[in-house]
């Protein structure tokens, strides 16, 4: 059976060299980097199923080399792992694209279990953030919105991370007319990534 592939960025040796130790139980380490650049050229050679970086590194942080690498069509899920507990912060980062955002105080088995949820599609917010980052969210999102029942019979499937395919199967979809149901919520809603979109359902109560 493949172990998923993971590629790690962080500029301090010592963290960087505890993650490759750490992950190698798990999953098949591909490289470990230690700026921006660096990040996009190696995750856009190697195109692993994680990218595990921190926000702040020389050259290009985390954010923006993940707007690059979308930008080249790099589908690879990005855990955020940093020091930074700032909910503006987590939100710019799942606003952005991430999977995961948690914190390297809380490093260890809660990174395996984030990487964890985002393989099985899911996303992760480190728990000492998460009411925050909701309230982030939820402060730019404050005209209400309704939804039609089909809609909210896709964000609930959605919001229980749910594949796709697993949703058009459950309400006898095709899986392109579920996949429109959502891009339809997130342009209504304002949001701009599944993480987002899921983040304000749960903060707004709309399942």
């Amino acid at each position: 059976m493949r172990r998923p592939s993971v590629l790690i960025a962080d500029d301090h040796t010592i963290v960087a060299d505890g993650l490759v130790k750490l992950l190698s139980e798990r999953f098949n380490v591909v490289a470990s980097v230690a700026d921006g650049p660096a990040l996009v050229e190696a995750a856009d050679r190697l195109r692993p199923d994680i990218v595990v970086t921190d926000v702040n590194m020389p050259s290009l942080d985390g954010l923006e080399a993940l707007k690059q690498l979308r930008k080249r069509g790099v589908t690879s899920k990005f855990v955020v792992l940093t020091v930074h507990g700032e909910p503006t912060i987590a939100a710019k980062a799942m606003r952005a694209g991430a999977s995961a955002y948690l914190l390297k105080q809380s490093a260890g088995e809660e990174l395996i279990d984030a990487i964890d949820e985002v393989l099985n599609g899911r996303t992760y917010l480190a728990p000492a953030v998460t009411k925050d980052v909701l309230a982030v969210f939820d402060a730019g999102h404050t005209n209400e919105t309704t939804l039609t029942p089909r809609q909210r019979d896709v964000l609930r499937l959605i919001v229980q991370g749910r594949r796709m395919k697993e949703i058009a199967a459950t309400l006898d979809l095709s899986t392109r007319t579920v996949e429109t149901h959502k891009y339809e919520m997130m342009r209504t809603l304002g949001v701009q990534s599944t993480a987002e979109l899921v983040a304000l359902a749960v903060k707004r109560g709309l399942v």
